[in-house]
């Protein structure tokens, strides 16, 4: 059974109102809208190529912000658009890993 997206990308836009830090605080909408048009103007958009989707907290919070890749499993943490070009260009569209933006799998909330 193959499914419907090859990949999908979720971005946590998280916003805690309590004062604790949350990837809404680092501009994660702005990542989240860059993605989502950079994958379109690569021509990875819709079915059986790539899906970006929002979500709530991803409880990787230390990390932040924060993103992850599936089914791959990968989670990011960025900076800026150039971080997010580099995930769609390596990892979205060739399928390679951005190392150097990879969150260290013990980093938690």
């Amino acid at each position: 059974m193959s499914s419907y997206f090859e990949r999908h990308i979720f971005f946590c836009l998280n916003q805690r109102d309590n004062g604790e830090s949350c990837c809404a605080d680092h501009d994660a909408q702005a990542a989240f809208d860059h993605c989502k048009k950079q994958v379109k103007a690569a021509g990875l958009a819709g079915p059986g190529k790539v899906r970006v989707n929002k979500a709530g907290c991803l409880d990787r919070c230390a990390g932040g912000p924060v993103a992850v890749v599936y089914p791959d499993a990968t989670w990011y943490t960025f900076v800026d658009r150039s971080d997010i070009d580099e995930i769609v260009e390596s990892h979205l569209k060739n399928g390679q890993i951005v190392e150097r933006l990879v969150v260290p799998a013990d980093v938690g909330r």
